[in-house]
């Protein structure tokens, strides 16, 4: 009895030891798994920007166009701030007026497939995701011929009187008209994703606590769909501003983007590389600027 109570009291035996798991062997399994990614990221991406940021500081030899010399010529980057600066702005400005109408667009689309759909939401949600099987040059030729002068958008806006200059292509409205349509799918995806995961009691609850449709959506649907505002907009404005098909295929010389600059400085004028890297690496940085700050502003836990 007294030995018992020793050992109870922790006197006496001691507990067996714990077997320490074995890590030898798999210490490098996570590391092993990210190479892959890492090298992809490494040859296509990291490997490719420094080779750009190293052309963006060369200088032509005076005389010999398409032939250049490695220095330090930043006068490149002052080229691209001051030459091309409206360029910029337009791509901006039309990044973010096409971003905006398809949020408009999208979050009723998004709304209803996520809540009011029912049986005909996977009929939706192929919809949406259907123009992705088309060639995107082929979806901005088609809209060049739908909002044709001859086409039934400009013909109905003209017997309306509607449209003051009588035309809709090689004008901005109809840049941004092409980017909202292209870049569309981008903003309803996350949208719906952020609704279609909601919990419907919760937004039920806003009604069963007296607030009316409009209160419950902004305090309740709104902040809720928040990661998926935020990714939608992202994935819209960032190729908006870089883009160069739709201002080329549907707008003019006055409606030219950066995009479009970069494009011909690159291919069609001679000695242009170290302005079109130049115009490059600016527009990532302003863009990355932009979107830390709008990140910063707007984003979520889940994002930021």
């Amino acid at each position: 009895m007294s030995a018992l109570a020793h050992v109870g009291a922790g006197g006496g035996a001691n507990p067996p030891p714990v077997p320490q798991p074995d890590h030898k062997g798999r210490s490098w399994v996570p590391y092993l798994l990210l190479l892959p990614g890492a090298l992809w990221l490494l040859v296509f991406f990291v490997i490719p920007l420094v080779q750009l940021f190293s052309v963006s500081l060369q200088s032509q030899f005076p005389g010999y166009p398409g032939y250049y010399y490695r220095d330090l010529n930043f006068g490149n980057y002052v080229t691209a701030l001051t030459d091309f600066a409206p360029h910029f702005g337009r791509s901006i400005l039309f990044a973010t007026l096409a971003t905006f109408f398809a949020f408009c667009l999208a979050y009723p689309l998004a709304y209803a497939m996520a809540f009011k759909a029912g049986r005909w939401r996977n009929v939706m949600l192929i919809a949406v995701i259907a123009p992705f099987f088309t060639s995107f040059i082929l979806r901005t030729v088609a809209w060049r011929q739908i909002l044709a002068d001859e086409g039934p958008v400009a013909s109905t806006l003209n017997t309306l009187h509607l449209l003051p200059g009588g035309r809709i292509t090689e004008t901005w409205i109809a840049v941004v008209a092409g980017l909202t349509y292209n870049f569309l799918p981008f903003m309803v995806l996350p949208i719906y994703a952020s609704l279609e995961r909601a919990d419907s009691r919760v937004i039920e609850a806003g009604g069963d606590l007296y607030a009316n449709g409009f209160t419950t959506f902004r305090t309740v649907t709104l902040p809720i769909s928040m990661p998926g505002v935020l990714a939608g907009t992202l994935l819209t404005f960032i190729p908006a501003a870089g883009d160069y098909v739709n201002a080329e295929l549907l707008g003019s010389d006055n409606t030219k983007m950066i995009g479009n600059v970069i494009e011909s400085q690159f291919f069609r004028v001679p000695g242009g590389f170290p302005t079109a890297a130049a115009l490059s690496f600016t527009l990532m940085a302003l863009i990355l600027a932009m979107v830390f700050v709008y990140v910063r502003r707007f984003g979520t836990e889940e994002l930021v």
